[in-house]
C-alpha cells in the first residue's frame, strides 16, 4: 500500500466480510494478484479509517481528517492499534492478569506481524462498548493494514505503539490493588513524568517524525531535534491535563497519579494539582510554538486546537475548590466552534 489511501468507506455487511475472507486466502479461486490484493486493502484501510476511526472517537477522526494525505494514513493506523490496547487495557470486567496476557499477546502481534485473534475473546467482546467491540473485532485487519504500511512508516507506528503499551501495563500493575478505599499514588514526579512519556509524550515524537519522514521541509521550517523536545513536552502536557481534569473520578477508582504522600488529604491535594497546572500550561505552550512552524495551514490546525482547548481547560481549573473540580471542568461547545475557526485563520 503506498500513496494516499482511498479514503471511500467500504459497506458494511456482506461486502465487508467477503473483502475479509479474500484478504485472508493465499490460495485457490479465491487467491488474488498483487496489485488487487492491493486495491482490496486500500478499500479496507479505507473503510477503517471512516468507519470504525470515527466510531471510537469522533474529535480525533476530524484532526486526523485535516492532516495531508501522506501523513494521515499511518497516523490513523497509529491511533487504531493504541486505542485497541487501551481497551483492553480499561476492560475492567476482565482481571488485571488476564488483561495483562492479552496486552502482550497484542504488542507481540504489532511487533511481529500476524494476528492477535481479539475477535475470538468472547468476554472482552461482551464487555467492551459497542464501537470498541466492532474495533477489536476487526483487529487482524488493521494489523493486516500495519503489515501493508511502507516500511519506514510502519517501524514509527510499532515504536510509537510499543511505548504505549509498556506504560498501560505499568499502569495495571501499579494499580492492580487499588480501590476507592486503598487509593495508590504515584511516589514522585519523576513517575509522573515516566507515566506523560509512555502515554503521550512519545505520541508527540511520532508525529514529528512521521512529518518529516512523509512530508520533508513541506513539514516544517524548525529543527528536527528542536521539534522533537516540543513535540514531547505538548504530549506529555496534554495528557497531564486529562489527569488534572480527572483527578477526583480516579480517586473513586482508587488512582492518584498526582505525588502526594497522603491522597486523602485535599489541601495537599490542591496544592499539587496547582503546582501541575502551571507545568502543564507550560508543557501545552511549547504546543503552540511547535504548531506556528508547520508549514500547511490544515496541519496547523490540527495541531494547535488541542493547544488551546487544554489552555482553557487550564484556565477554568485554575483556583478551582474540590467541588468544582468534581464536576470535571468542561469548555463550553461554543467556545470549541470559536477556536476551530481561530484555528483555521490562524497564521503566525
Amino acid at each position: 500500500m503506498t500513496g494516499k489511501p482511498d479514503a471511500r468507506p467500504c459497506r458494511m455487511g456482506g461486502k465487508t466480510q467477503s473483502s475479509r475472507r479474500r484478504l485472508k486466502s493465499n490460495s485457490g479461486s479465491l487467491a488474488l494478484r498483487p496489485c488487487a490484493r492491493a486495491g482490496l486493502l486500500s478499500a479496507v484501510s479505507g473503510d477503517l479509517q471512516t468507519t470504525v476511526l470515527k466510531g471510537v472517537s469522533r474529535s480525533f477522526y476530524l484532526t486526523l481528517r485535516l492532516l495531508p494525505g501522506p501523513m494521515r494514513s499511518a497516523a490513523s493506523l497509529g491511533y487504531l492499534l493504541a486505542r485497541t490496547s487501551d481497551t483492553i487495557a480499561d476492560t475492567v470486567t476482565i482481571p488485571v492478569a488476564e488483561r495483562l496476557a492479552l496486552l502482550a499477546r497484542y504488542g507481540e502481534a504489532v511487533a511481529r506481524g500476524g494476528p492477535a485473534g481479539l475477535d475470538k475473546e468472547a468476554r472482552l467482546l461482551a464487555a467492551a462498548d459497542p464501537r470498541e467491540a466492532i474495533l477489536l473485532e476487526r483487529g487482524d485487519e488493521i494489523l493486516e493494514w500495519l503489515a501493508k504500511t511502507p516500511p519506514a512508516e510502519a517501524a514509527l507506528v510499532r515504536e510509537v505503539v510499543a511505548i504505549i503499551i509498556t506504560g498501560q501495563r505499568l499502569d495495571l500493575e501499579r494499580f492492580a490493588d487499588a480501590s476507592e478505599s486503598a487509593v495508590i499514588s504515584l511516589r514522585n514526579d519523576d513517575e509522573l513524568e515516566d507515566y506523560a512519556w509512555r502515554v503521550a509524550g512519545c505520541v508527540g515524537a511520532f508525529w514529528t517524525k512521521l512529518g518529516f519522514l512523509t512530508l520533508g521541509r513541506s513539514f516544517s521550517n524548525a529543527d528536527e531535534a528542536t521539534l522533537l523536545e516540543q513535540g514531547i513536552a505538548y504530549g506529555k502536557g496534554l495528557q497531564l491535563v486529562n489527569i488534572l481534569r480527572d483527578l477526583p473520578g480516579d480517586l473513586t477508582a482508587g488512582r492518584c497519579y498526582l505525588p502526594v504522600a497522603d491522597s486523602g488529604d485535599r489541601l495537599a491535594l490542591l496544592a499539587s494539582h496547582a503546582r501541575w497546572l502551571e507545568t502543564a500550561s507550560e508543557w501545552v505552550e511549547q504546543g503552540e510554538a511547535y504548531a506556528a512552524t508547520l508549514r500547511m495551514r490544515r496541519l496547523r490546525m490540527a495541531t494547535v486546537l488541542p493547544a488551546w482547548l487544554a489552555q482553557e481547560t487550564l484556565e477554568a481549573m485554575r483556583g478551582a475548590d474540590w467541588e468544582r473540580l468534581s464536576q470535571r471542568v468542561k469548555v463550553p461547545r461554543s467556545r470549541v466552534y470559536r477556536l476551530l475557526w481561530d484555528a483555521w485563520i490562524w497564521n503566525p
